[in-house]
C-alpha cells in the first residue's frame, strides 16, 4: 500500500510494483484515508510519506503501530536528511526509501521489508546521526557500551541486520538455523535495549561496526 499526497508518486509506485513478480498494490491513498484503508485491506507493507499536508506521516505511523497486527511501514521522503526520519525510526518504522529510488531497486526493497529486513541508506543514516542532538554526547558512549556487550557472533548478526538482511538471509550467510538466528536477534535487541531491528541498526552505525563505504543496506538506495 502506498500513502502519499502526490498522485504522481502514488501512480508511479503502483505501476512499478504491480509490474513486479509477487507484489500487488492493494491501495494507494492520501494520508487522511490511510489508517482506515490499512484496517480494511491489511497490507503486509506500507510505504508512507513522512510529510503530507492533510495529516503528518508520523501521526499515521503511530496510529498504525497500535493495530493488533500492524504492517511493516517504511517512510517515503525526498531528502535523506529529513529531520523527522530519526523520530519515525524510533517510533517503529522499518526504514525509509527516498522517492527517487531507482525503479529496478524499488521491488527489491519492498520484498526486503516484507521479509523483515531493514531498508535504510548508510549514507543517509550517518547524516542523521551526525545531525542528531545526541551525537557526540555521553548517550553515544552508553550506546556503544551496550554494543560491546554483544558476543562476536551477535555482532556478526547485528552487522547483517544493519545491511537489511532478513533472518532467513542471515542464516544462509552465517550457516545458522532459523531458530538460532531468531535467538541471536532476540538477545541483541535485549542487550541493546531497543525494540526494533532498525533501532539496532542505528546503534551499529554509532558503534562504528559499519564501514564508511559499506554496501547499501537492503540493496541500498543511496
Amino acid at each position: 500500500m502506498v500513502v502519499d499526497d502526490e498522485a504522481l508518486v502514488r501512480s508511479g509506485f503502483e505501476l512499478i510494483l504491480n509490474a513486479s513478480d509477487g507484489i500487488q498494490v492493494v491501495a494507494t491513498v492520501e494520508g487522511a484515508q490511510a489508517a482506515d484503508v490499512i484496517r480494511r485491506e491489511h497490507p503486509d507493507v506500507v510505504l508512507l510519506d513522512i510529510r503530507m499536508p492533510d495529516v503528518d506521516g508520523l501521526t499515521v505511523l503511530r496510529e498504525v503501530r497500535t493495530l493488533p497486527e500492524p504492517p511493516t511501514v517504511a517512510m517515503l521522503t525526498t531528502f535523506d536528511t529529513d529531520e523527522y526520519i530519526l523520530t519515525a525510526l524510533r517510533s517503529g518504522a522499518a526504514g525509509f526509501l527516498l522517492k527517487d529510488t531507482e525503479p529496478e531497486q524499488l521491488a527489491h526493497l519492498v520484498r526486503t521489508l516484507a521479509a523483515g529486513g531493514v531498508v535504510m541508506s548508510p549514507k543517509a543514516s550517518r547524516a542523521l546521526l551526525r545531525g542528531h542532538p545526541g551525537a557526540g554526547t555521553p548517550q553515544v558512549a552508553e550506546d556503544v557500551a551496550r554494543v560491546n556487550l554483544l558476543t562476536d557472533r551477535e555482532r556478526d548478526v547485528l552487522v547483517l541486520i544493519a545491511e537489511g538482511l532478513s533472518n532467513a538471509d542471515i542464516g544462509t550467510r552465517l550457516h545458522l538455523s532459523a531458530g538460532t538466528v531468531k535467538d541471536h536477534v532476540s538477545s541483541i535487541l535485549t542487550k541493546l535495549r531497543v525494540s526494533s531491528r532498525v533501532q539496532a541498526a542505528l546503534l551499529a552505525e554509532r558503534a562504528g561496526l559499519l564501514g564508511d563505504d559499506g554496501a547499501n543496506r537492503a540493496g541500498g538506495n543511496g
